[in-house]
């Protein structure tokens, strides 16, 4: 899989977020997006899911052949914090929803997924009643857990103690090797497994 960007740029209003970005994205790397808050980070992780069209420039998806961007959904999977869970749901419902559009990764299932997040006597709890970190944890396992050739993870250790952060890398040694993985970030425990880094500061 490879994602490839040709002078992108995004602006809101007559404000450049970023600009000129021309970069490619080829599976079996890991990208780390770097830069202060507010410098774009999470503006161009959503311009490389296909949530948000650049002001200028090009993006393309290809593997054996190009894929449109109406299609790139089904090959990511996203953990963030903007990304909301359904409250009402309980975490063995949500497992359950999230399943019905993702395959699981190989060699997991549902069981497995809850045994992995260490939340098995909480499967049967409504989310609305999880703390942060649970929720945090909630959001990377169903990430990574699905069977998609591209992980992205904007600021992934948020509202994670540093037991957390330890179960986080343990998750990203288990299931990013072949990957395509982006990292949105400022946090070095959250990206010093890249081997590609991108300074927001480069293209202002």
């Amino acid at each position: 899989m490879k994602i490839s960007l040709n002078n992108i740029g995004r602006r809101f209003n007559k404000e450049w977020i970023f600009k000129h970005i021309s970069k490619e994205f080829v599976s079996g790397n890991s990208y780390a997006i770097l830069g202060a808050n507010g410098s774009g980070k999470s503006t161009l992780i959503s311009i490389l899911t296909g949530s948000l069209t650049p002001s200028e420039g090009e993006i393309t998806y290809s593997d054996t052949a190009n894929i449109p961007v109406e299609s790139i959904y089904q090959h990511i999977s996203l953990a963030a914090p903007y990304l909301e869970l359904i409250e009402t749901f309980t975490l063995k419902e949500m497992v359950n929803f999230h399943f019905k559009f993702k395959r699981f990764a190989y060699g997991v299932d549902a069981k497995n997924l809850i045994s992995i997040l260490g939340l098995g006597k909480s499967a049967h709890k409504e989310i609305k009643y999880f703390s942060s970190g649970m929720k945090q944890r909630t959001k990377l396992a169903l990430a990574f857990c699905s069977d998609t050739q591209i992980l992205f993870l904007d600021e992934p250790t948020s509202n994670l103690d540093v037991q957390g952060i330890k179960w986080y890398q343990e998750l990203v040694a288990d299931f990013t090797k072949d990957r395509l993985t982006i990292i949105g970030s400022n946090q070095i425990q959250e990206y010093e497994f890249c081997n590609q880094t991108i300074q927001m500061s480069d293209y202002k």
